[in-house]
């Protein structure tokens, strides 16, 4: 992303203020009770296997062939796919297409450190992370020795950017009308002892990558990129310690969860085409009433020279 220089950015190594605050300094037993409320339920009132709801559009960015807003409560997302292109500095021919995606986080995203202008190693692990789960999904073999642009810029960050990058990246790649093989979903889990939060935010994401050093519990964060149709997974992240029965634990709650987005993406997609048809046929419309008109004053000059 371009760097914006109309406005004030600040220093690169600023840091947010709340890092000096008690409540950032607090110790992991506190902030590990802190997940829970007495009902046993999380901070915004969600259940522990209860996802956030979704908000997604197309057609968020006009100079894009496609792009998507996906929202999931605090956790937001742009996404932009441009035209194939012949791909750059490529001195060998290439039978499979590729797929190059940047994930850039806007520097007021984040509530725990503020991001730099130049891309950092989570930034960079994101874009890899996404090329993985993007790769399966397109069918490259149709665009030989050209490459697909993914752009992805999150505007604020509460936990589960990278599901939510990859869905938005779906999204946008339906929307652009590039050929693939099902629609793709992601989700994400954090665990943290016995417990399994689905969706998790960023303070629930912030406990499970820590652990007392003596501890031997189960924690991470875990992230699973599916194809429902196919019944096939594209990519599968996980951050953490974890033993096989919770990895097996966790990829059935997920493909359960990934496949619950489905009909949301098909009765967006849906819409969509509506809406271009519904646009098409205005556009029809309104060019016929111009080329009447035309018409009818093109009448009227003849009747005119031929008068005189």
């Amino acid at each position: 992303m371009p760097l914006d220089y109309r406005r004030f950015n600040g220093p690169e190594d600023s840091v947010s203020y709340k890092i000096y605050t008690k409540d950032y300094i607090k110790p992991y037993e506190e902030r590990y009770n802190e997940l829970l409320d007495e009902n046993g339920l999380r901070k915004d009132g969600r259940a522990l296997n209860e996802a956030r709801s979704m908000f997604a559009r197309t057609d968020m960015v006009s100079q894009a062939k496609g792009s998507s807003y996906v929202e999931f409560k605090k956790t937001k997302v742009v996404c932009s796919v441009f035209d194939p292109r012949e791909i750059p500095h490529q001195n060998e021919f290439s039978q499979l297409g590729q797929i190059f995606c940047e994930v850039k986080f806007a520097p007021f995203s984040c509530p725990r450190k503020r991001r730099p202008h130049a891309p950092d190693n989570e930034e960079r692990a994101l874009s890899v992370a996404l090329r993985q789960a993007l790769e399966p999904t397109v069918c490259r073999h149709l665009f030989p020795n050209y490459q697909i642009d993914v752009f992805i810029y999150i505007l604020e960050h509460d936990g589960s950017c990278l599901a939510a990058a990859i869905n938005a990246a779906g999204l946008a790649l339906a929307d652009a009308a590039v050929p693939m093989y099902d629609i793709i979903t992601s989700c994400s889990l954090a665990v943290i002892g016995d417990k399994v939060f689905v969706d998790p935010t960023e303070a629930e994401e912030h406990v499970a990558k820590t652990s007392l050093e003596d501890s031997n519990i189960n924690h991470g964060i875990v992230t699973m990129s599916f194809l429902s149709e196919l019944k096939q997974i594209s990519d599968f992240t996980q951050v953490g310690s974890m033993d096989v029965e919770c990895i097996t634990k966790a990829m059935e709650v997920l493909e359960v969860e990934c496949e619950k987005l489905v009909p949301n993406f098909q009765r967006i997609m849906v819409m969509n085409v509506i809406h271009n048809f519904e646009q098409r046929k205005r556009l029809d419309d309104e060019a016929k009433e111009r080329e009447e008109a035309l018409n009818k004053k093109m009448e009227e000059w003849k009747q005119l020279m031929s008068a005189g």
